[in-house]
């Protein structure tokens, strides 16, 4: 059961606040949380002298802007991550505030690459929801694909100029639908793929060719589901068998347990407890109790958030405590081990109609753990990598985050929980460009931090 820990946010006056990403922002190592400010300025939550303090620039605050989503990637190569912020003023179609793209600068400040005059034409001034970061060729450069809202889909990176660019013309990604969620990583292929959780139309799965090119394969994989309105997605092995598989909400309709079966296809096993319809926004997948295995969380608006483990080989409803929040207006959620002592911190942002402060949760514990942090060529966070750990006979996977839930992105570490584990056999790094190295010296109760091969 989650305790709470919100009184540890040294200012958390209600606000309307949207999408959460976990990275580091001033470049020291640590992980701090990224909080989109509707009306509201940006924050920046860094733990500091056991609490969550705001540590956000003026530029990086943007108290002007319409925030809802974010993610962060190494569009340059430089080893510091951008942030993309997704800004709208609208539902969907047009909208006159464009969005953020920000570089750090050595006076610790962030300049906007959109505001640039090169770059004004280039500027999405389309309604989106979701962004997530993807390293689509291996290159150790990442670009920003939006899920825009009744406009077509956007990629935006570096072109062989080093120009900014939007890719997704070229790509065959400019499709128009009601993008909600995204996910990003070897899912359907052993490269980067994008998984689009669509309302008013059908779900798109872009499979990487391996060249960094796409076909929709949704269809292939039976996951179209075009009679739902999706919100929240992950990915994770829901039932053990080494492969991935993925889990998605729809508004007021069945969520879904996608199952891999043998033949590659998906099928829905959800339980009638994670199917039944609900006001849902974000979905997590993550080890909240090192325990060994993955548990489901649903953040929710207007009602109780909900909470699954898998007991038995069924996924059952757990008691998430002070986390079911039934009042509260949950508008998104992201994980880390903000603290740095192995367990996972849940932040959840709330909003929309309503203003409301964040909320902090946790699940105390004694199990083991292990932490892997991938870094691309250049030391950045090695967004898309997929992490196996082997231990005790059985096999844990992750992939290191480039977006997911619903406008959000998770801290850029595989926390792989171990229970009453006393050693690991292995871990297991594949990179996006298809790089993979194994080791076996790993400790316990520690975070490894793995070099690209290359």
């Amino acid at each position: 059961m989650f305790v709470e820990l919100t009184d540890t946010i040294a200012s958390n006056p209600p606000a309307l606040h949207y999408g959460v990403a976990a990275l580091d922002v001033d470049g020291d190592g640590r992980i701090e949380f990224f909080v989109a400010g509707f009306g509201y300025p940006n924050r920046v939550l860094k733990w500091v002298n056991g609490g969550l303090v705001d540590i956000a620039s003026t530029s990086l605050a943007d108290a002007d802007r319409l925030s809802l989503g974010v993610a962060a990637g190494d569009l340059d190569g430089d080893g510091r991550e951008e942030i993309y912020v997704l800004n709208t003023d609208t539902f969907s179609g047009p909208k006159q505030i464009a969005d953020r793209l920000f570089r750090a600068r050595p006076d610790g400040q962030w300049d906007d690459l959109f505001s640039k005059p090169a770059y004004r034409s280039l500027q999405n001034l389309v309604a989106g929801r979701s962004v997530a970061a993807i390293d689509r060729r291996g290159t150790g450069r990442y670009g920003f694909f939006v899920a825009n809202y009744g406009r077509p889909m956007r990629l935006f990176e570096l072109g062989a100029d080093n120009r900014l660019t939007d890719s997704a013309p070229t790509l065959g990604l400019d499709r128009a639908t009601g993008g909600r969620g995204l996910w990003v990583g070897p899912f359907a292929s052993d490269r980067s793929d994008i998984i689009c959780i669509n309302e008013q139309g059908p779900n798109f799965l872009f499979k990487n060719d391996g060249s960094g090119r796409f076909r929709d394969a949704a269809e292939d994989y039976r996951i179209t589901d075009f009679e739902e309105h999706g919100r929240g997605v992950t990915v994770l092995d829901a039932d053990g068998d080494g492969r991935l598989d993925l889990c998605y909400g729809n508004w007021d309709g069945p969520n879904r347990l996608m199952i891999r079966q043998p033949d590659g296809t998906f099928q829905d096993r959800a339980s009638p407890a994670l199917a039944f319809p609900g006001s849902i926004r974000t979905v997590l997948g993550a080890d909240f109790d090192n325990d060994g295995a993955e548990e489901l969380f649903f953040n929710n608006i207007g009602e109780s958030n909900r909470l699954f483990a898998r007991r038995d080989g069924d996924w059952r409803m757990q008691d998430p405590g002070p986390a079911s929040e039934p009042l509260g207006r949950g508008t998104a959620a992201a994980v880390a081990d903000i603290d740095g002592d192995g367990i996972l911190e849940l932040l959840i942002a709330h909003g929309e109609d309503v203003p409301q402060p964040l909320s902090l949760y946790k699940i105390p514990n004694q199990n083991a753990w292990v932490r892997i942090a991938p870094l691309t060529r250049f030391g950045a966070p090695a967004r898309g990598a997929l992490v196996k750990l082997v231990a005790d006979g059985r096999t844990q996977l992750r992939v290191i985050d480039g977006g997911s839930g619903y406008l959000c992105q998770m801290e850029p570490v595989a926390h792989f929980g171990l229970g009453e584990v006393k050693s690991v056999d292995s871990v297991s790094v594949t990179w996006p460009d298809g790089a993979r190295q194994i080791v076996r010296d790993v400790r316990l109760r520690e975070t490894l931090v793995m070099k690209h091969p290359g």
